[in-house]
């Protein structure tokens, strides 16, 4: 059990951390960079999606997270093949794996705090109009995630079957 539970944590780890490192901006700006793909087609795909953006504040965007993306440590590979050989080793350590996964999750969340650097002056280069359509489209997005707690919390067994059975 152990293993199955080093291994999803070290997947995720190493998918959102792949993923946040290659994304591109083909439509825009995406709020939430280091989401995996699947999350990416969901409610909160892009932050400025529904935005009249001018080519202006596009091209700023796209300069903010140019120098994000080029200011980013590559993804380290090292450690990937590391978490790799722990999780299939035939004698778990679990220590080894705490170590590993503690400086892999420190690393993501410095890449979170500079990706909301980023986003926070990316906002700020929105007029005050298009601010307070942003913050309509938050409060959206926080109701329907909301509606979908209470459905797992009312039913947690329903919302685990219909999730096993996608």
């Amino acid at each position: 059990m152990r293993k199955i539970i080093a291994a999803v944590i070290a997947s995720t780890l190493v998918l959102s951390t792949l993923v946040g490192q290659a994304a591109d901006l083909p439509r825009g700006v995406s709020w939430h960079q280091d989401e995996d793909p699947i999350k990416r087609n969901s409610v909160q795909n892009n932050m400025f999606d529904g935005i009249n953006l001018t080519e202006q504040q596009r091209q700023q965007m796209r300069d903010l997270m140019q120098r994000a993306r080029h200011d980013s440590p590559p993804v380290n590979i090292s450690e990937i093949e590391t978490m790799h050989r722990l999780v299939t080793a035939e004698y778990f350590d679990e220590t080894a794996v705490k170590a590993l996964t503690e400086k892999m999750v420190q690393e993501h969340v410095s890449r979170q705090i500079e990706m909301a650097k980023v986003r926070n002056q990316m906002y700020h280069l929105l007029t005050p109009e298009q601010q307070i359509v942003l913050a309509q489209k938050h409060r959206q997005i926080i109701e329907k995630y909301r509606e979908l707690s209470d459905r797992q919390q009312s039913n947690p067994l329903q919302t685990m079957s219909s999730k096993l059975s996608k």
